[in-house]
């Protein structure tokens, strides 16, 4: 459920879902993707002890 409510709810997740299913990639596929960066950003912030802080892009 987190993934599916941060592809709908975080701006840069939200876009890349949006962008892999304009691909034609499968939904549950992108899902899946997004949940593996969840937890990809997850590990990093306990691993560093940090606040997670998001980079910009532009």
């Amino acid at each position: 459920m987190a993934a599916i409510s941060s592809a709908h709810h975080n701006p840069e997740l939200k876009e890349y879902y949006e962008r892999k299913v304009k691909e034609g990639k499968n939904k549950m596929s992108v899902i899946n993707a997004v949940r593996n960066k969840l937890l990809h950003r997850i590990v990093a912030v306990v691993n560093r002890g940090t606040p997670y802080t998001p980079e910009l892009k532009k």
